[in-house]
């Protein structure tokens, strides 16, 4: 008896194992550069080029510290975070009320002007480089981070409203006739009602737009002349550049730039994980 339950489970164990080595494999291959750089960063120039797999004869703490020290790597960091906050703001509230609209309401030409924002998935931004450049300046919004802000949220638009709207249809309708009858207006319900149930699509389409904003470098490149504004990414470029006999100094500044997107990610994965699941179950 005992030896057809050990059969039993260790058939699911066995089935389940290639999976299990496949992601293993894939958690190495992602793990693996990362701690490569982490370790790199405590070497000196001389020691990475002698020793570039050990570890590190004595751990150069500097690399990291005076990066840290420096006004200029917290610069980059609150223009990024202030960047991706307004961009997020932007693109999911006006997603969420386009959203809205197109999931409960019928009108005249409502999947042509919803076929209409799908098409922006497969609008490349290089083809509107040089038209926003001058649209952007003839508005004054160079070496603005609304000029930066603004485009984001519009490029943004497409894949939250997808998202969206794909969640909003699955809200039952009996919902909405029992909120009229209590008297709530549309908007009252789209409020009170409808965005405290679409929470997890809501924090799903917040960390795709925080994620997206925050590794953007094109376009922080066009509108941002002058340092006072430059992104992580900007920032990452330029030091590569300054920096690029002293390879150790650049690994350290590498990793300090991925650590606030790694752990902005780190937490922010179960509402990620769980927002998009949820709309896939529902009903």
């Amino acid at each position: 008896m005992a030896t057809r339950e050990t059969a039993t489970i260790q058939k699911p164990r066995r089935k389940t194992l290639p999976i299990h080595v496949v992601l293993g494999v894939v958690g190495a291959l992602m793990a693996v550069p990362l701690l490569y750089a982490v370790v790199s960063g405590f070497k000196s120039t001389d020691e990475l080029s002698r020793n570039p797999i050990g570890l590190p004869d004595s751990w150069v703490t500097s690399n990291y510290t005076d990066i840290l020290g420096s006004g200029a790597f917290w610069q980059l960091l609150g223009s990024s975070t202030l960047i991706a906050i307004g961009t997020t703001v932007i693109v999911v509230a006006s997603s969420a009320l386009a959203a809205f609209s197109f999931a409960r309401f019928a009108f005249r030409g409502r999947e042509v002007l919803f076929t209409l924002f799908t098409m922006g998935l497969m609008f490349p931004f290089a083809v509107a480089a040089l038209p926003l450049f001058l649209l952007l300046r003839s508005m004054g919004l160079l070496d603005n981070p609304l000029g930066v802000i603004l485009p984001q949220a519009a490029f943004g638009l497409p894949m939250t409203i997808i998202i969206l709207r794909g969640f909003f249809r699955e809200i039952p309708g009996e919902l909405e006739e029992a909120a009229t009858l209590d008297g709530c207006s549309p908007f009252g319900f789209f409020w009170r009602v409808l965005l405290p149930m679409a929470r997890p699509a809501l924090g799903t389409v917040s960390v795709l737009a925080v994620v997206t904003s925050w590794n953007n470098f094109f376009l922080p490149l066009l509108v941002f002349t002058e340092s006072t504004w430059w992104t992580i990414p900007i920032g990452v470029q330029q030091f590569q550049g300054q920096y690029s006999a002293e390879t150790a100094k650049v690994f350290a500044y590498l990793v300090l730039a991925m650590v606030p997107a790694l752990a902005f990610y780190s937490v922010a994965e179960r509402q990620l994980v769980g927002g998009l699941t949820a709309g896939a179950t529902k009903g």
